[in-house]
């Protein structure tokens, strides 16, 4: 396929290639700091509703594109969003994220999840990201996303958020036969889904394993990292250009096998130096973040300065400015605005001189 001037920009530089500025799109930029989604969240009050009514869950998604155009446009939704396909009951609770009716503890339980048919468990999200698509044309890049198995299995084994982990710990470290089953059966699913995102026309793909920062580093290369690269080695089969970003929160100590995973991009926290992040990951592989969020609470001279030092330290390839987390509920819009802006008007050439 012939790269046009009309590729979007987030599209070019997660293929690699050289750009005029680092695309810029923020995490979390849908939602909570925003008048619009208060707003609307008033009139939806149920999570799965917002996310999984097509007309609301689009809306949502693209309240923060209208508002200040950025180079990504994702998906509104939720990493827990494809459980019930697989025969995982779960509602997400306003403030306290996703509940698990009936977590998964035994064998007989794993056995009995199914293998996931989007077309009939998630109809919707084709809906909302063919919109999506039609929507910003050309003019921004369509991002979703999906959870990765460590992450998904402990939501699962868990029932809910976690502290300490300690529930899918103990089925870890004691009954891991168990937990290794329940995790491919989850890459599996969730490779199908991604797919599915991307037929649907999602242009890049992010996957989330948020917890997968809280094991040490040998259980993240035993239970976090083989299963990132089952799923991503399965949508490099039948979507081999489909630009796929790998996020680990608190990832710092596992850094250099988040580049193992075979993701093209690896999302980086505001934990590590940009500039030891490029250093650790080496000239291969791109990045993508990682301004502290709370920078937004800053002066807007603070917000650019820190942008292009972030910049000048990601270099000139290879690179999509973000945060290094999701934006926070309190953040001022404006400063939001004054990111997006300061972004968007930065030239490689200037800054790196």
């Amino acid at each position: 396929m012939g790269v046009s001037s009309t590729t979007p920009h987030l599209l070019r530089a997660a293929r690699g290639e050289v750009v005029d500025r680092p695309p810029v799109w923020m995490m979390r930029q849908a939602g909570r700091y925003m008048k619009a989604y208060r707003d609307l969240r008033e009139q939806y009050p149920s999570f799965r509703d917002r996310s999984e009514i097509p007309d609301v869950a689009i809306e949502v998604s693209l309240q923060p594109w209208r508002a200040f155009q950025p180079d990504g446009v994702i998906l509104f939704s939720d990493i827990v969003t494809p459980l019930p396909g697989l025969g995982i009951d779960m509602d997400i609770a306003e403030g306290k994220g996703p509940i698990i009716h009936s977590p998964l503890r035994t064998q007989e339980q794993i056995d009995r999840l199914r293998p996931i048919d989007p077309e009939a468990a998630l109809p919707f999200i084709k809906t909302i990201l063919q919109t999506l698509r039609s929507e910003v044309g050309d003019k921004s890049t369509v991002l979703g996303f999906v959870g990765a198995p460590w992450t998904l299995a402990a939501y699962a084994v868990e029932g809910k958020g976690s502290k300490t982990y300690s529930i899918i710990k103990n089925m870890a470290f004691s009954e891991p036969i168990i937990l290794h089953q329940l995790l491919a059966k989850l890459a599996d699913a969730i490779a199908i889904y991604a797919r599915y995102q991307i037929d649907s026309g999602a242009q890049v793909v992010q996957m989330f394993d948020s917890w997968a920062g809280q094991l040490s580093p040998q259980d993240y290369d035993t239970f976090a990292l083989p299963y990132q690269q089952r799923v991503f080695q399965q949508v490099k089969q039948t979507h081999p250009d489909t630009p796929l970003i790998l996020l680990v929160s608190g990832s710092a100590g596992v850094l250099e096998r988040m580049g193992q995973s075979g993701a093209d991009i690896v999302s980086v926290d505001w934990a590590v130096d940009m500039a030891d992040a490029r250093a650790r990951l080496g000239k291969q592989v791109k990045v993508q973040g990682n301004l502290d969020p709370g920078v937004l609470f800053g002066s807007k001279q603070f917000i650019r300065d820190r942008i292009l030092d972030t910049v000048r330290k990601a270099g000139n390839w290879g690179h999509i400015l973000n945060l290094g987390h999701g934006v926070l509920p309190e953040t001022p819009e404006e400063n939001v605005a004054f990111f997006f802006e300061t972004a968007k008007e930065l030239n490689l050439a200037g800054v790196m001189s």
